[in-house]
Formats: C-alpha cells, structure tokens, sequence
C-alpha cells in the first residue's frame, strides 16, 4: 500500500524552502571544510574554537538535512529545528549588516526571511501538520 505522504503532490514552497535549506546546510559544510584546512594549515590562532566551530557547523549541517528529510515526508517536527535556525540567521545577518553592508549577509538574510516565510505558508502547513495515526 503506498504510503500517504508519497501519493501527494507537494506544494511548490515546500520545494523551495527544501532546496534553500539544503544550501545553507551545503554552506555550513563549506564553512566547516574551510576551518579544517586553517586547521591543517597551522593557520588557525585558536585551534580549539576552530575544532568547536567544525563540529558545530557539521551538526547543524546534519540537523537541517534531517529537517528537510521530515518536512519532505510531512513530519511536523522538522517545522521546530528548521524554523529555529532561520530566526538565528536572521539575528546574526541583521548584526552583521549593522557592521558593513556586505552581499553575503544580505544573501543570508534574504535566505533566512524566504524559509521562514515558507514554513508559515498554508499550504506548507497542511503538508506538514499531518498526526500520525492513532
């Protein structure tokens, strides 16, 4: 018997909030693979923060994946991590452009807003409120 969540057409901002948080988990990865090599490289002043910052970066790279996971198949926990780690972008973006104006934290920014506007979007919602069956 096929499963509910397969035999459904997604919407289409499920797609895009799927494939946005993917690239911020691929950046995260990105990130966490410059601070190895700093590493490696005898660049880095503090080896310690660094190797905190890789496993750190790794794990929520880990848990972003899990999220879209859960909110591909409809899960309406995957909503809670996903949700948290945009409203997290969104503070540090807004601190790091009240340095300098910088395309990278716009793009961050822009990203973060794009999620978690998605993730309230009705539609959204309705794939991924499901209960599980009794």
């Amino acid at each position: 018997m096929p499963d509910n969540h397969s035999s459904r057409r997604r919407p289409a901002a499920l797609t895009v909030v799927c494939a946005l948080v993917l690239v911020q988990a691929g950046l995260l990865v990105g990130l966490a693979s410059a601070w190895v090599l700093g590493l490696v490289r005898g660049e880095s002043r503090l080896p310690g923060a660094a190797v905190f910052l890789v496993l750190f970066a790794l794990g929520v790279a880990a848990v972003l994946v899990l999220g879209v996971r859960g909110l591909w198949a409809g899960r309406r926990w995957a909503r809670s991590p996903v949700m948290t780690w945009q409203v997290l972008l969104v503070v540090m973006s807004v601190g790091w452009l009240g340095v300098e104006l910088a395309p990278w934290a716009t793009g961050v920014l822009v990203s973060a807003l794009a999620v978690g506007v998605g993730l309230l979007l009705p539609s959204v919602v309705a794939v991924t409120a499901e209960r599980p069956p009794a």
